[in-house]
């Protein structure tokens, strides 16, 4: 696995490069998909291939060991062959999962124990079994096991958690290099930087993320609940220490103007539920500002839901009959809003690489910031 950095925008800390793994190439900037237990909510993969062109998406190490278990996916021979996705997948480590159940667990140093929301049994996760699990769900990208803190979080916690999440680095690595990949290819450990919104603790922990060396890098504990300026601003820091030669990943973020404004800070990749979790509800996004296609003004709105969409679902699809989809609670309504919103983020991130390339990112970037927020 290897990351080619090809441009930078003189006048920010955008970039564009490739990454390439066994499961092909991920050119970034680039949103990933969220696919928790092995499926993106109401999409069929080869709507991922094909409509939203997805390079990559996620699935979560919390979810798929407990259900449907790494033994199932271990006999399928790993998680590509049992979703049928045949392009790269990252998991994240659980990590974030078992901290939210804050009245089902229970953290140490030697890991996490905790209650499942399934069935109530109780299981402990630690460095070097999360590494063994990630084994068998068998991603191109694992992530290293971590404490996210909560926001807002006093200083001596946050302290004593990154310091921990140092320490448990550590032993994910002695362990992910003791170990060999299941399926014939390899898979990459990435490690995140944590220290909630403190500028000397983020800065700490980025200097001690990035003196290991790994393939690539990730940022953790941000979009928990803090002011987007502080988001900004321990993103702009933590990239300033990382390796510009190595890949950037910005966990669980965020909103179009989240993902352009880090882009802008040095950001490659990004994850977030939004797109979809909206979707759902009937919010979806388009290059002009937001709509809620549940609203009135839509029913008698013949035109499609995006008639530049480079997706045939944004093109084919009327908002009067999407918001009757939603109206009569027909499950086509947020299937189709969650293909087009997925390719709305996957067009953004498209759109950013090329001007990116073309020198004119700062520009592009700050005309779409001023609309992408507005409502229609």
């Amino acid at each position: 696995m290897k990351f080619d950095l090809e441009a930078t925008d003189s006048k920010c800390n955008a970039r564009a490069g490739t990454l390439h793994t066994a499961h092909g190439k991920i050119e970034t900037p680039i949103f990933m998909p969220v696919g928790t237990i092995a499926t993106v909510k109401g999409v069929h993969q080869h709507e991922l291939h094909n409509d939203i062109k997805a390079q990559i998406i996620l699935g979560n190490t919390y979810h798929l060991y407990l259900r449907p278990g790494t033994d199932i996916l271990e006999k399928a021979g790993g998680l590509h062959k049992f979703n049928g996705f045949n392009k790269p997948m990252l998991t994240d480590s659980g990590g974030y999962q078992v901290f939210s159940l804050s009245h089902r667990r229970k953290i140490k140093e030697e890991g996490a124990t905790f209650s499942s929301h399934i069935d109530g049994s109780k299981h402990l996760f630690t460095p070097e079994n999360v590494m063994d699990v990630q084994r068998k769900i068998g991603a191109d990208i694992i992530m290293a096991f971590d404490e996210c803190t909560p926001y807002p979080c006093d200083y001596k916690y946050a302290k004593r958690s990154m310091h921990m999440t140092h320490r448990w680095l550590k032993r994910c690595i002695n362990r992910f290099n003791a170990t060999d990949p299941l399926y014939g290819y390899e898979q990459a450990l990435f490690p995140i930087v944590q220290g909630s919104v403190y500028k000397d603790l983020r800065k700490q922990s980025a200097e001690a993320i990035a003196s290991h060396d790994c393939i690539g890098n990730a940022i953790g504990g941000l979009s928990v609940g803090e002011p987007h300026e502080d988001m900004y601003e321990m993103t702009d820091i933590v990239c300033s220490i990382l390796p510009k030669e190595k890949p950037r990943y910005l966990m669980g973020v965020g909103t179009p103007v989240n993902i352009l404004e880090c882009i802008a800070l040095g950001i490659d990749m990004f994850d977030c539920v939004l797109p979809t979790r909206n979707a759902r509800h009937g919010l979806i996004y388009t290059r002009e500002g937001k709509i809620n296609i549940k609203n009135a003004k839509w029913k008698d709105d013949f035109s499609p839901l995006d008639p530049d969409a480079t997706n045939e679902t944004s093109r084919f699809y009327t908002k009067a009959y999407v918001r009757h989809l939603f109206q009569s609670k027909e499950l086509l309504g947020p299937q189709i809003t969650s293909i087009h919103n997925l390719a709305f983020y996957l067009w953004l991130t498209g759109e950013a690489r090329k001007h990116i390339k073309a020198g004119d990112f700062l520009k592009w970037k700050n005309e779409m910031v001023s609309k992408l927020d507005r409502r229609l």
